[in-house]
């Protein structure tokens, strides 16, 4: 064995925060870890992903709130200043996209490092290339080194930004997340191509700041991916705001002009022109460059087909983004936990899918939970909704400015429980909680209905609901303090 050689028993390719957690703990746990990264320990999600793009939210939400103060508590004059935005995103949430602190967590258990591009080339065996450039810390040329593995290898190496074949694009300076994030300027206008999560929550970050700011989305809606009720209320909220929405006409084409900026043409011929462009169209996984095909995994395929232990081929397990589950930190740390009970042979149940949380953080938030309304009935479910505005329960009638939103239930009429829930409004992210569990625990609508839900809260919109769904005509709530005046509602 040469020392561009190394027997380990478990190799990690990927050291997002599935791949971390996986290799950590298992490294604590006794076992020797490799960890192969070819950017920054921590993935995506610290750097250009949650945390990052959180900071921006809260910074914009502030921005939002200062402007609300008018007529219900004074007034207020906003000046928007994003040089403390990009400052903090620089030095409390990536240290200047540096992973120090990240890599001596890892090494500090036991694990070992290695920087480079991770392929497995055999089975047990992983090849890492240096990858020359890189951003992470020590990162140099140099010879490949073999690692073998004598327990495993997980695949964790997360997704990219999709770039879609759009004439004109490739050869232009576009943004994708990771532009973005970095910025220390807020351009004059932007251009967003994508009206999913990043995009919008972006798109309203950049248009509070004071750009003028376009979405548009190839799809019928915003946030396509969810409830339409949840895309068309954010259109409103954006076009209200000032950002221009343009949805159901995909880019047919990209044209750069330096410093004219951005010319997008619509499908139709309607032109949009900024001085930057987002491209914010999804994510893909590339197998191919994880060498799948020496373990039997087919490359082509858009995602590592798993079995509820993240069981990929013998030997073989795969967590987060590439295993097509959804594109979250919450997953791919889910996966994670499963991974490192196979591993080390503790029982566990298999990963469930079906009551999975995600929240778009534009304001209104929307969060969601299980099945939309349209895949409950394309899986030939017998389906009964139930739909309620926040602004007509208690507590949005009380907070007022800014309470756009609503709650909406899909029941599974046949088994009598929620297959899916959405919650649009203020922390809605937070209200979905409650809905998270029901769905999950597959508690019984009946059982919900029997509920105590606290007056006044956002989440007491959540019995309205079920008042809807039911269609027994009993008023919302039922309490005196609901109906204490004929203007305000439960």
């Amino acid at each position: 064995m040469t020392d561009r050689e190394r027997d380990v028993d478990v190799v990690v390719i990927g050291m997002g925060p599935g791949g971390e957690h996986a290799a950590g703990t298992l490294a604590k746990a006794g076992l020797t870890v490799a960890g192969v990264e070819n950017s920054l320990v921590g993935g995506e999600c610290p750097y250009w992903g949650c945390v990052p793009s959180k900071m921006m939210i809260r910074a914009a939400d502030l921005i939002a709130e200062g402007r609300r103060i008018p007529g219900m508590a004074g007034r207020s004059e906003v000046h928007p200043d994003w040089a403390p935005v990009a400052r903090r995103i620089r030095d409390e949430a990536t240290d200047n996209w540096d992973d120090t602190v990240a890599a001596e967590r890892f090494t500090s258990v036991g694990g070992i490092l290695v920087r480079g591009q991770g392929r497995i080339t055999a089975p047990g065996e992983v090849t890492v290339t240096p990858v020359p450039g890189s951003q992470s810390a020590g990162n140099g040329a140099g010879p490949p080194q073999v690692l073998r593995a004598r327990r495993g290898i997980v695949i964790a190496a997360g997704s990219k930004p999709a770039v879609p074949p759009i004439p004109g694009l490739a050869s232009t300076p576009f943004w994708t997340n990771h532009q973005a994030i970095e910025t220390g300027e807020v351009p004059r206008s932007l251009v967003v191509l994508g009206g999913g999560a990043i995009g919008a929550e972006l798109a309203q970050v950049f248009a509070r700041f004071g750009s003028r700011v376009t979405v548009a989305e190839g799809a019928g809606r915003l946030l396509p991916l969810e409830e339409p009720e949840a895309g068309d209320l954010i259109a409103e909220v954006f076009t209200r705001d000032g950002v221009t929405v343009r949805t159901g006409r995909p880019a047919a084409r990209v044209e750069y002009s330096g410093g004219a900026g951005f010319t997008v043409t619509l499908d139709g011929g309607e032109e949009l022109t900024g001085q930057a462009l987002l491209v914010a169209t999804g994510r893909r996984a590339d197998l191919a460059a994880v060498g799948t095909a020496a373990v039997g995994i087919d490359e082509h395929l858009k995602a590592v087909p798993v079995d509820g232990h993240m069981r990929a081929a013998p030997g073989v397990w795969a967590l987060g983004d590439i295993t097509g589950k959804g594109a979250f930190t919450h997953i791919s740390m889910y996966q994670a936990g499963i991974v490192i009970d196979d591993i080390l042979g503790r029982d566990r149940t298999g990963a469930e899918y079906h009551a999975v949380p995600r929240v778009t953080f534009t304001d209104p938030e929307v969060g969601a939970v299980g099945l939309t309304e349209a895949q409950a009935r394309d899986q030939g479910m017998a389906v009964r909704v139930g739909v309620t505005g926040v602004p007509q329960s208690a507590r949005g009638w009380i907070h007022k400015a800014g309470n756009d939103g609503f709650i909406k239930l899909v029941e599974d009429t046949g088994r009598g429980v929620l297959a899916g829930a959405t919650s649009v409004g203020p922390w809605g992210g937070e209200v979905l909680s409650a809905l998270a569990v029901a769905v999950h625990a597959r508690v019984p609508v009946q059982r919900l209905c029997e509920m105590i839900y606290a007056y006044p809260t956002f989440h007491r919109a959540i019995d309205a609901a079920l008042d809807e769904l039911a269609g027994d005509g009993r008023a919302p709530g039922c309490g005196p303090c609901d109906q204490a005046r004929v203007t305000q509602p439960s």
